[in-house]
């Protein structure tokens, strides 16, 4: 650990995830949800309260700072990154965290509804953290570690570096974003303002979990229309649009190409949403893979499965449309190797076993490293994200700021002396 700095970074943490910041895949809004913006305010004040005198709130819900250089040399400006929203898949109104202090290996039955139990068995995860404190929600709502954890490390590091000037590093930029959670995390960043060479974000799992390769992924949208005719006088006439839907639905695949018969390298189409009547209905999914190349064919597979379904109904029609989301940063980190090689790095030195893995999903810095600012992603210990199961070690989040302390150094180590 860090020699006698106290760490607050629970307590932090504590206060974050009480404050609901959903984020609304309906919405059409910047941020998706106003109540992202209050503890985007709170962020702000503690950020000012520290001496950052430039923290600002911007109309779009992004929170800018900067940690100024104390460093002689020339140091290239580094950002850390994380995101204030949760997801929509559970609900994040009214989270209670609890401290479980010295956790002893047992199963968590969670007191607000004692059916929820976090598990060894479902998370072995926890059989390596025996003795750590350990933060759960109460059972009724998801906990907010994603990614929580990650503002709370990023503001602890604000804190350890303002008592510690001893510490010599560079320019630093914060960046906290609404609505990654519904993949429009940097839709609005300015990237002028922000006015950083590199980035990480802090949105990982495990103790020394550091990711340089996110999945590509794109959204697709179908939208099928029947015939509709009143039910009484439908022979031979009414074409049922949610029958459609639910035969290609029904069409896609159970063994192979789907997210709960795949992981490691593998890709999957997955429907997320569907909504409608019987004359129209629209069928969301979401395409993801490592290799980009892998898109399109199926994206090609989902409209031969569609055609298919209408083959046999001449009076209905399809039509579909393809976003592109995000892209595998790994294209981009492998032409800036020394920013994976300086948090790898930095890691080894808070003495924590290096733990790469290819991310099954995306971070802002998916997007943030095809914007200019390449930005893999380091740990934070948040664990069984988006549902009431969610956990974190203090411990893990402990080791998470050391990690970056280091890095910040190693930056500064790399500079180059002014002339």
């Amino acid at each position: 650990m860090l020699t006698g700095y106290h760490s607050g970074i629970a307590e932090r943490f504590f206060r974050y995830v009480k404050t609901d910041t959903q984020s609304d895949p309906a919405s059409s809004s910047q941020p998706s949800t106003e109540k992202q913006k209050h503890l985007a305010e709170i962020l702000v004040k503690e950020l000012q309260a520290a001496g950052i005198s430039d923290a600002e709130l911007d109309e779009f819900g992004y929170v800018y700072a900067t940690i100024p250089s104390n460093s002689p040399k020339t140091v290239p400006v580094i950002c850390f990154c994380a995101h204030m929203d949760t997801a929509p898949d559970c609900t994040g109104t009214g989270v209670k965290p609890i401290l479980h202090k010295n956790y002893d290996g047992t199963d968590l039955a969670l007191p607000d509804d004692p059916t929820q139990i976090i598990s060894t068995k479902q998370h072995p995860y926890l059989l390596g953290k025996i003795g750590d404190d350990l933060i759960t929600a109460s059972g009724t709502t998801l906990l907010g570690a994603d990614d929580k954890a990650g503002l709370a490390i990023i503001m602890e590091l604000v804190d350890y570096l303002n008592k510690n000037p001893e510490i010599s590093h560079g320019k630093i930029r914060i960046l906290f974003t609404p609505d990654e959670e519904i993949g429009r995390g940097v839709d609005k960043v300015n990237m002028q303002k922000l006015s950083a060479d590199f980035g990480y974000t802090l949105d990982g799992s495990e103790l020394g979990a550091f990711e340089e390769e996110t999945f590509s992924a794109d959204a697709m949208k179908f939208i099928f229309h029947g015939v509709a005719v009143h039910p009484g006088y439908a022979k031979d006439k009414l074409v049922n649009a949610i029958k459609l839907a639910s035969a290609f639905i029904k069409s896609l695949p159970a063994d192979e190409l789907s997210p709960e018969s795949t992981d490691g390298r593998y890709g999957f189409v997955h429907p997320i949403r569907m909504e409608g009547n019987p004359e129209k209905i629209t069928v969301e999914l979401i395409i993801r893979d490592f290799m980009t190349s892998k898109l399109k064919p199926y994206e090609d597979y989902l409209i031969e499965r569609a055609e298919a379904v209408l083959r046999s109904f001449p009076t209905a029609r399809f039509e579909y449309e393809i976003k592109e989301q995000y892209r595998n940063m790994k294209d981009i980190l492998e032409k800036n190797p020394m920013v994976s090689e300086y948090a790898r790095e930095a890691i080894r030195r808070a003495g924590i076993p290096l733990k790469e893995s290819a991310a099954r999903g995306g971070t802002d810095g998916s997007r943030l490293s095809f914007m200019g600012l390449p930005c893999p992603n380091i740990f934070t210990g948040e664990m069984a994200f988006h549902g009431k199961h969610e956990y974190v070690s203090v411990q893990d989040m402990e080791k998470s700021l050391e990690t970056l302390v280091h890095l910040c150094q190693i930056w500064e180590e790399k500079g180059n002396v002014k002339m």
